[in-house]
């Protein structure tokens, strides 16, 4: 586990876990080792606190690219940080630029790592469910690994949209964490990823109890990167 993410589970982790007291259900289903996908709805930016907090494992999450190249103090201090936690940068470009990413992540869950994905791509908008992208699901056939699906409840009131921090008391915090889905031997092609990023989406539902909505997410005006490359369908 890097250093810098081994700090915060000693710090920040207890810290939220006192202020906000998370409800958590299906620890069971979190491997002891090997890779894993994490797949979730997104309602906050609070999820990936709260998501990281209550996995025992060192999880990697994505960051824009743009922080590892920022200039100064302030830069070399992101780009400091980030690497310290283990994150995986993200083109927002698309194209070949964008599968950089994957090319990440694959030898890392390979390698026995976790990685968290937000198939919607950007938060939700109005606390619905919204249409997976297909990156978890090409990211799982491609390592091999299993996806568990994660359902977060609460965050959006704990950390609305436009709050800088979650505040305590706000909302009950619950995260759910389903059986793993393996989707070895299933094939790479459009229709197959369509159809497993479906079946995770329905997984994800039954955790949250959202309503679920048969279209993509609208985009922000600058979507913070959300686990989810640009790279979709």
């Amino acid at each position: 586990m890097p250093l810098l993410y081994t700090i915060g589970k000693l710090t920040v982790a207890p810290a939220l876990r006192l202020a906000f007291r998370p409800t958590v259900e299906g620890l069971e289903h979190i491997p002891a080792t090997g890779g894993a996908i994490f797949a979730g709805n997104h309602l906050s930016v609070a999820d990936e606190l709260f998501l990281g907090t209550v996995v025992p494992r060192h999880l990697a999450f994505w960051a824009k690219s743009e922080y590892y190249k920022g200039t100064g103090v302030k830069g070399a201090f992101s780009k400091f940080v980030l690497t310290g936690l283990g994150a995986i940068p993200v083109e927002r470009a698309g194209g070949r630029a964008a599968l950089s990413a994957f090319d990440a992540a694959i030898p890392a869950l390979k390698g026995g790592d976790l990685v968290a994905v937000y198939p919607e791509g950007t938060r939700s908008p109005d606390g619905r469910l919204y249409r997976g992208r297909t990156g978890a699901a090409r990211l799982a056939v491609a390592a091999g690994v299993p996806i568990i699906p994660v359902g977060m409840i609460g965050t959006d009131k704990a950390q609305p949209i436009g709050a800088r921090v979650p505040r305590p008391g706000a909302a009950k915090i619950i995260v759910r964490f389903g059986k793993p889905l393996d989707f070895t031997g299933r094939p790479d092609d459009r229709t197959s990823l369509r159809a497993i990023t479906d079946e995770l989406m329905a997984e994800i539902q039954k955790l949250t109890g959202q309503e679920y909505v048969p279209r993509y997410a609208p985009p922000r005006a600058h979507p913070p990167v959300s686990g989810e490359p640009p790279i979709a369908s």
